[in-house]
């Protein structure tokens, strides 16, 4: 079966946030992690029957939505989880937000690896938690954490620790061994974990497969939680379906007790375009995958030729968001820049980085789409002027 991510249905006029943002202006939006692409077939058929059904009370998931979740977890990662550690949200923002609530108190702290997906920092501060952010280093063309850094960070406040595994907005794909060493950082010092991994599903590198934090010990799945969702890689983020794993039973009772009465039922159809998507959409995400590394490679291969100035310093692993750095473009607001070029971006200072030194690209768009972005980042980049 083939897929066509080339020809998707025009968004302009519809109610998509992503493009709402430049209405009526000449601006192609590359910006919040929202791919332009169709979502798979099996998805739309899924929906299209609950659809036809016509009742759409209060729902719960029937045992085929979980079990989908719980063989999907199975096969690609060797994730054996018992149905009784899902708790289904309505969103990984909301999680978060849970999060910080249920296992930390007002002036706690929680610490986390910089730049980041910005929930990771605003969410403890929503409910007057600390939020601390500990900077990535960069050697050797990858980004790496300064484990000295995180010890230092450590204080008797310290309650939490959020990991973005895969990492946005870097890309990066962490290895056993890096997991293992993060594993060991909470258990000595006593700190629940927090995984986001709404992005495992999206592994460009063959290579590199993902792996659960909690698969790493029985000792760290006792003090984590993972929040994962098909929303990302399945473009189904509006239906907002997500779930907590939670292997261990405090944890969940506490994580319970802070949702209580705050937190939003997941809605009907939601459900029914997860369990299509674990269950019957392989074939569109390998696709999807294949077409994402192309968009990747067109992408680095023009940022080295085309961009003086704007470098793409280690490569994309995983995800379909590239983080550039232009700082040396001498830009002191880089998208606006990019924007008065036509060009939609995310600031890096919105992900803890310099002011002025970053910004984020979402290449989940069409092949044409990023090529015509491209020229007009090029000219952008001719305007800022010589360097």
């Amino acid at each position: 079966m083939t897929f066509d991510f080339d020809h998707p249905p025009g968004r302009l006029g519809t109610d998509s946030q992503k493009w709402q943002k430049y209405a009526g202006r000449d601006i192609l939006p590359l910006w919040v992690a929202d791919m332009d692409f169709v979502s798979p077939p099996a998805i739309t058929a899924a929906l299209q029957h609950r659809v036809a059904h016509g009742l759409y009370g209060y729902a719960r998931p029937v045992p085929s939505t979980v079990e989908a979740v719980v063989a999907g977890l199975g096969v690609r990662y060797g994730w054996a989880i018992d149905p009784a550690w899902i708790v289904w949200l309505p969103g990984l923002v909301v999680g978060l937000n849970v999060i910080a609530q249920a296992f930390a108190e007002p002036g706690d702290e929680v610490l986390t690896l910089t730049p980041v997906y910005p929930p990771f920092m605003s969410a403890p501060k929503n409910s007057a938690r600390v939020s601390t952010g500990v900077p990535f280093e960069l050697q050797h063309g990858a980004w790496t954490i300064n484990w000295d850094a995180l010890e230092r960070a450590v204080t008797p406040r310290t309650r939490l620790f959020y990991l973005c595994n895969p990492h946005n907005p870097l890309g990066r794909v962490w290895r056993r061994e890096e997991l293992a060493r993060l594993a060991d950082f909470c258990l000595r010092h006593q700190l629940v974990l927090c995984s986001d991994e709404i992005h495992c599903d999206l592994i460009l590198d063959p290579a590199l497969p993902h792996v659960p934090i909690a698969l790493i010990s029985p000792e760290i799945a006792r003090r984590s939680v993972t929040l994962m969702a098909p929303s990302k890689t399945y473009n189904i983020p509006g239906l907002g379906t997500s779930f907590a794993v939670i292997p261990d039973a405090g944890l969940r009772a506490r994580f319970a007790r802070a949702s209580a009465g705050v937190v939003a039922e997941v809605n009907t159809l939601g459900y029914t375009a997860c369990e299509a998507a674990y269950r019957d959409c392989e074939p569109w995400r390998q696709a999807l995958l294949a077409y994402l590394r192309g968009n990747r490679d067109h992408l680095a291969a023009q940022v080295a030729r085309e961009l003086p100035g704007v470098t793409l310093e280690a490569p994309i692993e995983a995800t379909y968001l590239a983080w550039l750095r232009v700082a040396a473009l001498g830009l002191a607001d880089p998208v606006a820049h990019f924007e008065q070029h036509g060009v939609g971006l995310s600031d890096g200072a919105f992900f803890g980085a310099p002011p002025g030194h970053y910004v984020r690209l979402n290449f989940g768009c069409t092949r044409a789409t990023l090529v015509e972005a491209l020229r007009r980042m090029q000219a952008a980049v001719r305007a800022a002027g010589p360097r």
